[in-house]
């Protein structure tokens, strides 16, 4: 089952699917057929998406169960050393998927699915690429990168190997991101939740199993979650790609397109435009969490565990405002590639809405439940109540992120992603790190997590300011 594959911006809003879609098909407001309210479009892209981001989020939050009650602490502390090099291999193929999907959704909208197709097999050819760098480097240097990273001595051995099998299985990673996001970029959110969450029960079930070594498989410790990790993406890359090829999938891997894998200049160029500078800000937030868990491990193992517990958390506080950002993105692009530009401000606005009602939320159950929810992660009663004054001093300002990413995801469907990254930058640079530097010196380890409230309001405050008094006054044209 897909989710409709009409743009958002077509006229009339009314829907296709994959297999009787045309180029310059004519809608069917003629059958009397009532275009969606924009907010229900917004949902059908949106809830699959925070599902499978959800699934996503599961997946490390019970390897952290995992490594937590049956191994320790310990364990904890080892894998969140590896949290900014995986922030790190986060900014490469969000920048890269970000220009694929914008690409493919301006494509679609376009109602050109053959050009949608050309767009697919270049950045599979890029991501590919990228893969293999990373895997290479990555696994010949972990243990000195964490190293640089100040991680403790103690727990330094387990980091390493930990990060060295990431690392070399970073092709997997980067494809499963990739053809997820593609997938979306043609409206189909559905197929990458069902596959994640192939991924995430094969998670569930190897991570203890290798810790165990349950069934005469051998006792991994901290490796575990690596290894299952990799072992669930891997299937659920197989399986999403049978179901593209059993279902008609328009990106669908057949010969045509896989004669397409290469570097189209032109496209690249265009792809990495849009991706480059969103890159750039995530390498930014990348960067500013090395600094920020270098201060954090000062303080020694258990602050780092209360930091990796809190960083678990907040993957599922920020679902709705990440997947917010995403969606305005996928129907921004329909809308701008089917020549109805004048629907983005409904679309910031109903955004903007549903970040209020949805990201608000989850925030109030997370207040309400976390002494439950970070019991799950930590049993040491200090550490606990630490991180649960952490969790308290920055689960509330998801909601300014949400909006931020909001204005942003719309900005960037139209290809204007520098200077809105620039502002982020600005933001992360010249605000959090600097607060939180001088507040650590003030307060101590709390004064950290001070920053990152700042931080967003200053995001969304520069990203407002940008969106009004600049990029409303310019015309919205198509990429391709």
């Amino acid at each position: 089952m897909y989710f409709p594959a009409q743009p958002c911006g077509a006229p009339g809003g009314t829907s296709f699917t994959f297999q009787n879609m045309k180029p310059n098909s004519q809608p069917n407001t003629a059958a009397g057929i009532a275009p969606r309210p924009l907010w229900r479009i917004y949902l059908a892209i949106l809830l699959p998406m925070m599902l499978t981001n959800a699934l996503q989020v599961t997946a490390g939050t019970l390897d952290g169960i995992y490594l937590g009650k049956m191994i320790g602490v310990e364990a904890i502390a080892a894998v969140s050393a590896f949290f900014p090099a995986f922030f790190f291999l986060l900014a490469i193929i969000i920048g890269l998927s970000t220009g694929a999907t914008v690409l493919i959704g301006q494509a679609w909208g376009a109602r050109s699915p053959e050009k949608a197709r050309a767009i697919a097999g270049t950045a599979l050819a890029v991501v590919l690429a990228a893969g293999l760098v990373v895997s290479v480097g990555g696994g010949m240097f972990a243990g000195v990168l964490l190293k640089m990273l100040g991680t403790p001595v103690d727990i330094l051995p387990q980091a390493s190997l930990y990060a060295r099998i990431m690392f070399i299985g970073t092709p997997v990673i980067f494809l499963l991101w990739l053809v997820t996001s593609m997938s979306r970029g043609v409206g189909d959110a559905v197929t990458p939740m069902w596959a994640l969450l192939l991924a995430t029960v094969i998670a569930m079930v190897c991570t203890p199993a290798l810790i165990r070594g349950w069934g005469g498989l051998p006792q991994l410790g901290v490796a575990s979650a690596a290894v299952s990790t990799l072992t669930g993406f891997s299937v659920a890359l197989a399986w999403l790609v049978r179901r593209w090829i059993r279902h008609a999938h328009p990106l669908a891997p057949d010969m045509q397109l896989l004669r397409g894998i290469r570097f189209d200049v032109s496209i690249v160029r265009r792809m990495l435009r849009i991706g480059i500078p969103a890159s750039l800000q995530m390498l930014t937030m990348a960067l500013a969490e090395i600094v920020l868990l270098g201060m954090v491990n000062r303080h020694g193992y258990q602050a780092t565990a209360a930091y990796g517990a809190v960083n678990q958390v907040m993957g599922w506080v920020q679902l709705p405002a990440m997947s917010l950002g995403i969606t305005a993105t996928i129907l921004s692009a329909h809308a701008i590639g089917a020549g109805n530009s004048q629907r983005l401000g409904a679309i910031v606005k109903t955004g903007l809405y549903l970040n209020m009602a949805v990201t608000g939320t989850i925030i109030a159950l997370v207040y309400c439940l976390s002494p439950w929810i970070m019991g799950w992660f930590l049993q040491d009663a200090s550490v606990l109540a630490l991180a649960q004054t952490l969790l308290h001093t920055v689960a509330w300002a998801v909601l300014v992120l949400g909006a931020a990413s909001v204005l942003t995801g719309v900005m960037r469907a139209s290809g204007t992603v520098l200077r809105p990254a620039m502002l982020g930058m600005v933001a992360i640079l010249g605000v959090e790190l600097p607060l939180a530097c001088w507040l650590h010196n003030v307060m101590g380890l709390q004064g950290i997590w001070w920053a990152y409230p700042a931080g967003f309001i200053a995001m969304l405050l520069l990203q407002a300011i940008f969106m009004r008094w600049f990029w409303r006054q310019q015309p919205v044209r198509r990429l391709l």
